[in-house]
């Protein structure tokens, strides 16, 4: 199977979401949270850091259920545009979770 080349558009929402989880995690074991989520600790490495772009959602599902995270503000988090502001001025890792 062939993989079409990323956009610059799914790089940047990869490099957010992983930036997302990042805070998410705080100072939690990523060991333990990838190991949590059924995930290599590899996997979670690589989407903390955006190298894997556009992971499977039931990797993100799994890695946003051992957070807490719930996945609709997951996901407008992600898709937000550049710059525009989401909601009230807390962190936004507390803005995430359910």
């Amino acid at each position: 199977m062939v993989r079409l080349p990323l956009t610059p558009a799914e790089v940047e929402r990869g490099q957010r979401l992983g930036a997302l989880l990042r805070r998410a995690r705080g100072q939690s074991s990523m060991l333990n949270t990838a190991l949590d989520a059924g995930v290599s600790p590899e996997t979670l490495r690589k989407i903390e850091s955006g190298r894997v772009a556009t992971p499977a959602f039931p990797t993100i599902a799994a890695i946003a259920d051992v957070l807490g995270l719930s996945l609709d503000a997951l996901w407008a988090e992600v898709n937000r545009p550049d710059g525009a502001a989401a909601g009230s001025g807390r962190g936004e890792g507390e803005r995430l979770v359910s």
